[in-house]
């Protein structure tokens, strides 16, 4: 089990899943879905089908996942580790856990089977729950970045839903090439959380024990924004 600084999210539930759940979300309901997950401070949410190798890989019966996405507060990120940051941290991270139960509750509502995927439940890996999506890329420093940040969080929910609009290829992938000739994470890492082969090691990383977020502050992903990245990216690939 990993150190962590955050505590565990209280059951927040209010309505009981149904008897009866149905597996099939109208394109009016499904908009009145992402309206409410915006309306609850959420950035987006991007969606999993899981399959039958994945599910047998980390034995779990789950299909369809929601991924509700938030943007991590740039102020707390700029703090330098420290008690408080990780505190801060952790209060943002309960808020929006807490918002997780109200859109499961509207899912329920609705006559769908939604529950929350525990995120500090090391059994399952969210970050590989997340990659089905094609909606995502795993940095060079570990870091689950989606299009819309890179500073992003999110929490899960598993649901009888499987018309959801599930992406089929990832246009992020070229990031895994972009990162391989980058390397400022490596250079500039505090704790020294990279072998000699460039490939980042969990246990020296203090982000989940301290609150570092050096590698977040200094990527270019984070400075500049996705969009420009992959702008320059493209014209070099051009030349």
């Amino acid at each position: 089990m990993r150190i962590r600084y955050h505590h565990p999210i209280p059951n927040f539930y209010k309505i009981e899943n149904p008897v009866n759940p149905i597996n099939s979300i109208s394109e009016n309901l499904l908009n009145e879905l992402n309206e409410f997950v915006l309306e609850k401070g959420f950035i987006g949410v991007s969606y999993s089908s899981l399959s039958d190798d994945f599910k047998n890989e980390w034995d779990i019966d789950w299909d369809n996942i929601l991924i509700l996405k938030y943007k991590m507060s740039d102020e707390i990120l700029k703090m330098d580790p420290s008690k408080e940051k990780t505190v801060l941290e952790d209060k943002e991270f309960q808020e929006f856990g807490r918002k997780t139960f109200e859109v499961a509750d509207f899912l329920r509502k609705n006559n769908f089977k939604a529950d929350l995927i525990h995120p500090l439940d090391d059994s399952v890996s969210l970050r590989a729950i997340a990659m089905p999506s094609n909606d995502c890329i795993i940095t060079r420093s570990n870091m689950c970045m989606f299009k819309e940040a890179l500073n992003v969080g999110f929490f899960m929910i598993k649901t009888s839903i499987e018309n959801l609009p599930f992406k089929q290829e990832n246009d992020m992938l070229w990031v895994e090439d972009f990162c391989s000739t980058c390397g400022i994470c490596i250079d500039r890492c505090p704790e020294d959380a990279f072998d000699e082969n460039g490939k980042f090691i969990r246990k020296l990383c203090t982000a989940h024990k301290k609150g570092c977020s050096k590698c977040v502050l200094i990527c270019p992903f984070y400075k500049q924004g996705y969009e420009k990245v992959k702008k320059r990216y493209d014209r070099k690939q051009a030349r």
